[in-house]
This record gives structure tokens, sequence and C-alpha cells, in this order.
């Protein structure tokens, strides 16, 4: 990761180093916070924002769950506000930025859990991220299952990004990264598959595509949304159905999605080959097509770009 010049912080534009909060803030001691990430675009038209609105959209929808205002320096922020801030943010950092993070969090110099009249604060982040996984993931991601189970409904809001929630993904990874390995599978609490560390999981197995649904305790991802709707445009049979670990481990082709991520192609899961050990054709021609859309090249999904300039 490559970090840029300006970050905006509570309505204002400061410098990458003096972005800066308490040591007691409420959010780095209890992870009372709500974030987004988001891809930016080349375009023949410009730089642009991947589904902007609807990554916007989720994190309201997450501060909301979370019981976050938005007001920063005395201005109120709702969805066309917090828009022009990214927009804003993305143009002050130049061609460099590939990757925007916003995080509305309690900011406030407090000990103690409750979080009721503890101040908010939101950053925007802008960085150069490139492939999120390695280089050496375009050959195919290796996983293992994790020991690590995705956190259920009745443990916190699932379908949100929640900054705390994550702290069961970084122990997946951690493991994964131990063994060799460059993501992991988390099972949800009774044992289906249930997503990766930062990602969405989908299998091809007997002519259809597989991906667990939202009430399996996943991110209602919105790279997830989009793979399922671009397929289906093509033509395959996308279904939302429960995954177990006999279908995962007999799958023809396995893919994550995510806004980081995009679409990477898994080729082993615990030491096993997925298909014939190479990236499938499936995999292969959905990321084609998901390129062309999110570079500007497919007028049809023209209402999932937001230009910056």
């Amino acid at each position: 990761m490559d970090k840029t010049e300006k970050i905006w912080l509570n309505g204002k534009l400061v410098n990458w180093e003096d972005a800066k909060v308490h040591v007691l803030a409420h959010a780095l001691n209890y992870g009372t916070g709500v974030f987004e990430g988001i891809r930016v675009y080349h375009t023949p038209k410009g730089p642009a924002i991947f589904r902007l609105k609807d990554h916007v959209q989720r994190m309201l929808d997450g501060c909301k769950m979370m019981g976050f205002d938005l007001e920063f320096d005395g201005k109120k922020y709702g969805f066309e506000e917090i828009c022009a801030a990214i927009k804003e943010t993305v143009r002050a950092n130049g061609d460099a930025v590939d990757y925007v993070k916003p995080c509305v969090f309690l900011s406030g110099e407090e000990v103690g859990l409750n979080p009721i009249g503890v101040p908010v604060s939101m950053a925007i982040t802008c960085v150069h991220m490139g492939n999120y996984l390695g280089e050496g993931s375009k050959a195919g991601a290796k996983l293992i299952t994790s020991s690590w189970h995705r956190p259920d409904n009745l443990c916190g809001p699932a379908g949100a990004k929640v900054n705390g929630a994550y702290i069961t993904s970084t122990l997946a990874k951690r493991e994964a990264v131990r063994q060799g390995a460059s993501e992991a599978v988390m099972l949800n609490s009774v044992g289906h598959v249930a997503e990766c560390t930062g990602e969405n999981i989908f299998i091809y197995r007997h002519g259809r595509i597989l991906t667990p649904p939202a009430s399996e305790s996943i991110l209602e991802g919105i790279t997830r949304n989009s793979i399922i709707q671009v397929a289906r445009d093509m033509g395959y049979e996308v279904v939302e159905i429960e995954i177990s670990r006999f279908m995962l481990a007999s799958a023809t082709e396995v893919w994550m999605t995510g806004t980081a991520a995009e679409i990477a192609p898994v080729t082993c899961i615990d030491n096993r080959p997925v298909g014939n050990g190479e990236i499938g054709p499936v995999a292969t021609a959905i990321h084609a097509r998901f390129h062309d859309i999110v570079t500007g090249k497919v007028p049809e999904y023209e209402s999932w770009i937001d230009y910056i300039n």
C-alpha cells in the first residue's frame, strides 16, 4: 500500500501525518466504528468510483445500527454530503488512488464501554493498494479452513462493516499466513461455509454457481451482489444456498469476491487442489467481464460508475 497526501477528517482535508486521534478514542479501545472500502478505476472518461452510492448507503445503514449521528464540526452529513466528500478526497489525491476507505468512529476521550454521548468523527483515506492478495495470487489463491468461526447475527450486525467485528477476520488471516496460505475460509456457527476473512465466496459445482445467502452471517458484499448480477446476465445459473465443506471441497471452481480483492480465483484449499488445480474458465470469463464493467467499457452498467470529474 502506498499512502497519499491528504486525508478528509471531520469536514476538512488535512495532511496525511496530521490525521490523528487520541489514544483514548473509544473506537481505538472498543472497536466502535463503521467503515467501507471502495475501489477507484481509470476509465476512458477519467477516474471513477465503483458503486459509490451502494457503499455509502451500506455505511449509513451500519451507522444507524451503531447509533452514530453524522455531524462533524457543526455540520450534519447525509448521503449526498458523504458522496461529495469521498469524491473531493479522491480528487485531492490524484491519479495514484485506487482505493478509498471512509470510516465513521467514536473519537471522544472516554474510559468505559458506554457509547452514549461520545463524539463521532469521520475520516476518508485514499491509498494505492494494487493487488490486495499480492502478485502471487494471479496464479490462484491458496486457502485454509480457519479454526475461527464467522461471528453470527446474534454476535453483532454481520451484514455491516463494523470495526470491532473484524478481530475474528484478523485472527483467521494470521492463521492462514502462518500456514503458507493467502486467505482463510470461515465457517459459521452451524458449520456451513460463510466467507473468507475479507471476501465473499462463490463455487462452481455441477453446472451452477453457488454462494451463501445473507442469512448465513455473511457480509452483504457489494462486489458479491455485482457478480451475481453479472453472472446471471452472462447466462449462468446463480443460486444462493447453504454450502457445506463437502460442497466446497468437491467444487469444480472456487473464487472470492470483495472490493479490495475484486475477483480472486482459488486453486487450493486445505492442501487439496480445486478442480484440476488451475484457474477455471467460469471465473476467468466473469473476471474479464467485470474488469470491462468497472473500467467503464460496458454501457449497460453505467449506473454503477461515479466519475470524479
